[in-house]
């Protein structure tokens, strides 16, 4: 583990919505050790003296200069960091490579390149490759000698994965594998070695190989031309009787889905890793700006609107953080559990990210669009400079739009969120029922309005045990309506996803600003409260506007109003003065000149 953080019993996943965690039990980032700091320190170091002072040239597709880049990367062991020594790796948990996902993610389409790489293009070969595989392609990629790619995509298939088209036939004298078809926005495609692609062996068994660059029927398409992430290789794939020997066959035939959606599970918590080093990076830059840039004979970072902005920014990237690195450590303490248990380590890791898979799809929709917000008000505090080209937050602004749509839509997240805790509800993996069942009947009971003289938190907690009553309540009201029919009433599980959105991070940041309090005391904690208090007070009305909308879409006449009082009553949030607190917790970072919380 990271840290010596002694747990009572490991919440399972989705689990938080119906039992309470508590503040002593909860990883926040100021819990990192010394060396998770040092790292995090080496990896915006490598940014600031290989990445960012060649932009440009890195946009412009310069030949071999990405490859050259991760090179470098390798050579200085951040291609490494979470990869078994016994392959040359530094064996580090997984707490300490989301670290580095996170610094790293504010390379522009250098992040993009990295993250890809250490990802999925390296690790499907690394659980669910042979040992032979692993010897023969996991050193040289984690080195940089190598550098990995990953080939799902097809043109008629991107969110319906399962729906390629790519072929594979055994051939004759039983060697080699025939490959045809294409793939398309494979990123780092251009200049990779090492490839897993998908494709289905006699046209129904989804598999996945391992193909090498060189292999004979085996071209790429030119580079593609993006709106963002420009300097980000990105290219189709062609099969025509690719030969790939039986020997590079990736896990089973007939189980690629296990590998394709396995991987996506770590792939999207390390997504929401690097939007949020992306959106760290452009507030400051943005804060920046706003000190220096004067109008009516002062810098415009003094006026409210664009106070009001930074400190939204700000709010959106602290509860994102809070609720990212509760996540990895849950991961991290499943994966030694199940080490410790005998599993091996291939399923160990999988298993611990499968357990959260509810949670990485929840980070990766809001990681995305934090980073969407922060560089869109980024631009907007840039003014007509933000639309140049000139000022590196135009460059954010483009290569922010892609996160919304890969590694999953967030659509298709938003719906997996509540398909995936129904389905353990409904498995008995998660008990739902019990917990939904109080709930009706805390609704025909007299509401319980607390006392006065309470302890410290006490109001935020009940507001956060509400929040999680609404959302049992509107969701537990939505299957007994719809019944089967719940399926093809997307809004519906979009608008009760955005609640469990809402809540998981109000917890997280609650949780972490308890436990900071509880070190520091509230002088020291004062700016960390104001952004807590803010996130929940405004997430009442969003995660009340969300449950009516769901509501009202399925519920009539006097269960609707019953319903809807229910709503009323479990995201009512005291009176708060946000525009001061904003003041505050933006005051904060221009006095810094950068984001600092």
């Amino acid at each position: 583990m990271s840290t010596e953080i002694t747990k009572t019993k490991l919440l399972k996943g989705g689990e938080w919505l119906i039992k309470e965690s508590l503040a002593q039990e909860t990883f926040t980032p100021e819990d990192f050790n010394e060396e998770q700091r040092m790292i995090g320190d080496m990896c915006t170091q490598y940014l600031d003296a290989e990445v960012y002072p060649i932009l440009d040239r890195i946009d412009n597709l310069e030949p071999g200069l990405m490859k050259s880049l991760l090179t470098k990367a390798g050579e200085q062991g951040l291609l490494s960091v979470s990869f078994p020594e016994e392959y040359g790796g530094l064996g580090k948990d997984f707490v300490t490579a989301t670290i580095v996902n996170e610094y790293l993610g504010a390379g522009h389409s250098f992040s993009v390149a990295i993250a890809a790489h250490t990802g999925i293009g390296t690790l499907p070969i690394l659980y669910f490759g042979t040992p032979e595989q692993k010897q023969k392609y996991i050193p040289k990629l984690i080195t940089g000698e190598w550098a990995g790619a990953y080939g799902l995509t097809e043109p008629n298939s991107g969110s319906d994965a399962l729906g390629a088209k790519t072929t594979a036939k055994l051939s004759d004298d039983g060697k080699y594998y025939f490959l045809n078809g294409q793939k398309c926005w494979i990123t780092n495609g251009g200049f990779a070695q090492v490839y897993t692609v998908f494709a289905k062996v006699d046209g129904d068994k989804f598999t996945g190989f391992i193909v090498e660059r060189g292999t004979e029927g085996f071209t790429q398409g030119p580079e593609e031309h993006k709106m963002g992430i420009k300097g980000s290789s990105t290219v189709q794939l062609y099969f025509q009787d690719c030969k790939v020997p039986v020997e590079n066959v990736l896990g089973e035939v007939g189980k690629g889905h296990k590998i394709a959606f396995n991987i996506l599970n770590i792939g999207r918590l390390k997504l929401a890793a690097a939007a949020l080093g992306g959106s760290k990076r452009a507030l400051t830059g943005t804060v920046e700006y706003a000190k220096t840039r004067e109008q009516f004979k002062q810098p415009i970072s003094n006026f409210g609107a664009i106070k009001h902005k930074l400190a939204e920014m700000a709010i959106r990237i602290y509860v994102g953080e809070s609720a990212l690195y509760r996540t990895a450590q849950w991961i991290d303490d499943k994966e030694h559990e199940l080490l410790d248990a005998g599993k091996p380590f291939n399923e160990s890791l999988l298993g611990a990210a499968e357990e959260y898979a509810i949670e990485c799809a929840m980070l990766k929709v809001f990681g995305s669009e934090v980073l969407d917000y922060v560089v869109d008000e980024g631009v907007q505090i840039h003014g007509g400079n933000g639309f140049s080209a000139e000022y590196n937050i135009s460059r954010a602004y483009r290569d922010s739009r892609i996160n919304r749509i890969y590694e999953g839509t967030n659509e298709i997240n938003r719906l997996l969120t509540l398909d995936m805790t129904l389905k353990r509800a409904m498995g008995g993996r998660l008990d739902l029922m019990g917990p939904a069942m109080s709930v009706q009947k805390e609704l025909m009971s007299i509401p319980d309005f607390g006392t006065d003289e309470e302890a410290p938190f006490t109001k935020e907690k009940k507001l956060i045990a509400n929040f999680k009553k609404a959302i049992l309540m509107t969701a537990g009201a939505a299957v007994q309506k719809l019944m089967m029919k719940i399926e093809n009433e997307q809004e519906v599980l979009m608008n009760i996803a955005d609640m469990a959105i809402e809540a998981f991070n109000a917890e997280s940041v609650l949780l972490r600003v308890m436990k900071k309090v509880e070190k520091n005391g509230d002088a020291a904690t004062q700016h960390e409260l104001l952004i807590m208090q803010t996130y929940l007070y405004d997430a009442a009305d969003r995660i009340n506007k969300s449950g009516k909308d769901a509501i009202n879409a399925f519920a009539s006449g006097d269960e609707q109003r019953m319903i809807l009082m229910g709503l009323k009553r479990f995201t009512k949030a005291e009176p708060f003065n946000s525009k001061e607190a904003r003041r505050k917790i933006a005051d904060k970072m221009i006095d810094e000149g950068k984001y600092c919380y």
